[in-house]
């Protein structure tokens, strides 16, 4: 096995194997050692983790670079590109972070606002300890609400259905809350959908209104949406099941938004994370400060739980998970997701200029760890020294 190897290392190795499975090698680009890193990574990983399909991309100064493998739903041929359509699951939590920094930065929000506040639900959101839960608890994981609402599963065909407003109003009206505000971190799914919700509720319109406005418009993101339209859904990318078997693509409530509620390609993620390491622009320069911030350290928290799967968390950002420099390695804001027989992983070294971002169909807690550090290497491989 592979499982070794590191970084270009990888690479090293893939261009034997390029030679005896008979691939061809990319053609060459603009930043060709750009293109021989990601297609030599992306092919070891995709031999290593024996997965239906997987993508990868990334970006070094402004360059970009996709390669696919494998194919978009078992047995069909098609090998995912650029425009592949597919859930991304927690990723969108950085997109609602993002979002809280756009409203921060123009002052309709202030991250220490109480979410019983900004909320606008008939419901007394539970307090411990003298402590509220802010607009930063939510997007920090530090609010101390639980991972999930607890709520019966419904029908195989709509499994989510039951993930409503009325749900997660229930919850909080009895007390859902497990240490105060801020003083610990516990990863959160219920706390993000409650900060989307919240973030609407101040702007005055429905989170997917404001998501547009202030992100996916502004940024060029055509393909990113909370609902794929049935013309696009031909490009959709088909989940699997941790045994194989194939996942629906079963629709979100309009209460998952903010935790889990987005589609996207690559090619957008590229250009999401394009706007990421654009750091001297002055194009929504403030919200791009705010939303690179480090805002909890690891070492004031207890409990802390949910947030290393990959790679150990030292800092806590607008949902970014922070991990400080390791020798080769800079600093990284990294996000991971998982959905409907998705899992994905995206990072971007802010100082260095380099962004990865790889997806697979198929769930298999092993692959997505790898893929996580391949990613990681691979940017570490990348960053200018």
């Amino acid at each position: 096995m592979l499982h070794w190897m590191t970084g270009l290392k990888r690479a090293t190795v893939a261009v034997s194997l390029i030679g005896i499975l008979g691939l061809v090698p990319p053609a060459a680009a603009k930043d060709s050692l750009l293109e021989e890193a990601v297609s030599f990574s992306g092919q070891v990983l995709y031999l290593q983790t024996d997965v239906p399909g997987l993508i990868i991309g990334a970006v070094r100064d402004g360059e970009t670079a996709v390669f696919g493998f494998g194919e978009t739903a078992k047995g069909n041929g098609k090998v995912p590109d650029g425009d592949t359509l597919m859930r991304v699951g927690s990723i969108s939590k950085v997109f609602t972070g993002a979002v809280l920094a756009s409203l921060a930065a123009d002052g309709t929000v202030e991250f220490t606002d109480r979410l019983q506040d900004r909320l606008g639900w008939d419901v007394e959101v539970p307090v411990l300890d003298g402590k509220p839960i802010r607009l930063i608890d939510l997007a920090t994981h530090t609010s101390g609400l639980p991972r999930e609402v607890d709520v019966e599963r419904g029908p195989d065909d709509d499994p989510f259905s039951t993930v409503t407003k009325e749900a997660y109003s229930k919850a909080l009206a009895e007390g859902a809350q497990l240490f105060p505000a801020g003083t610990g971190g516990l990863y959160s799914n219920f706390g993000f959908d409650m900060l989307a919700v919240a973030l609407g509720s101040a702007a005055g319109k429905p989170y997917a209104e404001l998501l547009a406005e202030r992100v996916l418009e502004p940024m060029g993101l055509k393909d990113t949406t909370l609902a794929p339209g049935e013309a696009d859904r031909h490009r959709l990318m088909q989940g699997h099941n941790f045994d194989g078997s194939p996942l629906p693509d079963v629709p979100n409530t309009p209460v998952m938004a903010g935790a889990s509620g987005l589609y996207t390609t690559t090619n957008d993620m590229l250009k999401w994370l394009e706007w990421h390491l654009d750091r001297f622009s002055p194009d929504m320069a403030e919200m791009r400060m705010l939303n690179h911030a480090s805002y909890v350290q690891r070492d004031a928290l207890d409990p802390t739980y949910g947030f290393d799967e990959s790679g150990h968390m030292d800092a806590m950002g607008l949902g970014w998970v922070v991990m400080q420099p390791e020798g080769d390695r800079p600093l990284l804001l990294q996000k991971a997701g998982g959905r409907q027989g998705m899992f994905v992983y995206h990072a971007f070294a802010p100082a260095r200029g380099v962004g990865v971002f790889v997806a697979i169909n198929e769930f298999d807690f092993a692959a997505s760890m790898l893929m996580a550090e391949v990613v990681n290497d691979l940017i570490a491989d990348l960053a200018p020294r």
